[in-house]
């Protein structure tokens, strides 16, 4: 691998961790990155998003199904409402997990606890396809759900902010916008994998074998998808920027207290929790919910409402490289902000014409949406790591994101649905996304710019030529 020294200038090239222990790093060091070493980065980090993912979209998709084989039956909404609650439920764990994956990729590294996470991720999805249903062990069916919820909830609680913060420690400062919007785009992908497979069982497969046997089938795919993400995540070396710190310690990584993590960065972590907020209840309004409004609230078709969310996300995965590589030149406050704007203007315009019904103006709504999405999804893997230093980012990311997803992404299919059965209104998901986007409006206002500086505690980053 070849390194350069420019003058007056000390360049650390990325190399192995053990080649990284015996360099100095100092304050005013240049971080040199190695291309390809920065794609295989990027790779692993956004395949276990898809993996991530690929089960919540299928868990969102075929919740229907999913209610009648766990729950008893009688009432579809109170069936509904259960599934969603165990969905809702592997989010109260989030914060949990990431109070413990969090500070510990603060302490012994990034890699390792992602492919500790990669593990746990793959078991947890696995262990659903293969629980009984009610009608064969009764309540121990809705126990054994909740119970591998918990365990997937508890992992992705170090997920998102442990790969969003790998790729940001990579990626030269010119391009982490760019760079870092492949996370997001694995997130669609994964959708779409997990959309698509329903979407074909659900027009392949009669309902009654949709309902005995079928539905296993996206669960058990969790099984080979974790062998390969981990194989992946295993060949990957430590990040630049923490194997400097690690230098700094003299190679024995200080503990930071927790309380550091929150205390010592209240401002960043409210600044986290608003924009989490809204990327979430949006992300989760789109991706997760409106399939399930599509056929449950408005009776639409279920295969072309799978079909007309499908072609959004790929239309959003056709703009995510490029609405990141614009957050590096313009910045991503500004992108940010398009999206908040949108949200609170056209959420009402875009549900009435997903309440229209036709399939035209079902698309165009769902694509305005889709489109003003992209501004989140593309800008927050880069944003959210600039807002803390490096030897707290993984912990104190891991909390502002897991709090802000809890408490207010993951429940957006439940409170949702608990809205529209209380008042009848059928235009809450249209003001629920509104209120969201007025405080991540003012999140965006307090925080600082970010693209083309380096990270936090960080030496400058470029890449190699």
């Amino acid at each position: 691998m070849k390194g350069r020294r420019a003058s007056l200038v000390t360049a650390s090239v990325i190399a192995p961790t053990s080649a990284l222990k015996s360099r100095t790093t100092k304050a005013h060091d240049t971080t040199v990155t190695d291309p390809a070493l920065v794609k295989r980065a990027v790779k692993a980090a956004a395949l276990g998003n898809a993996m991530e993912w690929f089960d919540f979209g299928v868990y969102s998709y075929i919740a229907v199904t999913l209610g009648k084989v766990f729950f008893p039956s009688g009432n579809p909404t109170a069936q509904l409402l259960s599934t969603f609650g165990a969905f809702a439920a592997a989010f109260l764990v989030r914060p949990l997990g990431g109070m413990v994956f969090g500070p510990l990729g603060d302490r012994v590294g990034r890699q390792k606890v992602l492919a500790l996470t990669m593990i746990m991720m793959a078991a947890g999805t696995f262990a659903i396809g293969l629980i009984p249903s009610y009608a064969t062990i009764g309540v121990g069916a809705p126990i054994l759900l909740l119970v591998a919820r918990l365990v997937q909830g508890f992992s992705t609680g170090g997920e998102y902010a442990g790969a969003s913060t790998f790729i940001a420690e990579y990626a030269p400062d010119k391009r982490r916008g760019f760079l870092g919007s492949w996370l997001e785009f694995g997130t669609l992908a994964g959708y779409i994998g997990g959309a698509g497979l329903v979407t074909l069982m659900t027009a392949l497969l009669s309902a009654d074998d949709l309902t005995s046997w079928g539905w296993r089938l996206p669960f058990l795919i969790a099984g080979p998808m974790g062998i390969i993400g981990l194989y992946l995540r295993m060949r990957l070396e430590e990040t630049p920027a923490f194997a400097a710190e690690a230098e700094k310690a003299e190679h024995n990584r200080p503990k930071v207290p927790l309380r550091e993590m929150i205390t010592g960065q209240w401002r960043a972590l409210l600044l986290c929790v608003g924009l989490v907020l809204v990327f979430n209840v949006t992300d989760y309004m789109l991706l997760s919910y409106m399939p399930t409004y599509l056929t449950g609230q408005l009776h639409y078709d279920e295969t072309h409402g799978l079909l007309v969310v499908l072609g959004v996300m790929a239309l959003m995965m056709i703009a995510q490289p490029f609405v990141g590589a614009l957050t590096d030149r313009v910045g991503r406050r500004p992108v940010i902000a398009t999206g908040c704007a949108g949200f609170l203007l056209l959420s009402v315009p875009a549900l009435l014409l997903i309440r229209e019904g036709s399939l035209l103006a079902v698309g165009l709504g769902m694509g305005a949406l889709g489109m003003l999405l992209v501004c989140f999804t593309a800008a927050m893997p880069s944003a959210l790591p600039a807002l803390f230093p490096t030897r707290v980012r993984y912990g104190s990311l891991s909390i502002g994101f897991n709090v802000s997803v809890s408490l207010f992404g993951g429940t957006t299919p439940l409170v949702v649905t608990a809205l529209i059965g209380a008042t009848g209104d059928m235009m809450m998901p249209a003001y629920y996304m509104m209120a969201a986007a007025v405080i991540g409006g003012f999140a965006v206002w307090r925080m600082a710019e970010s693209a083309g500086r380096p990270l936090p505690g960080s030496a400058p980053s470029v890449t190699e030529e």
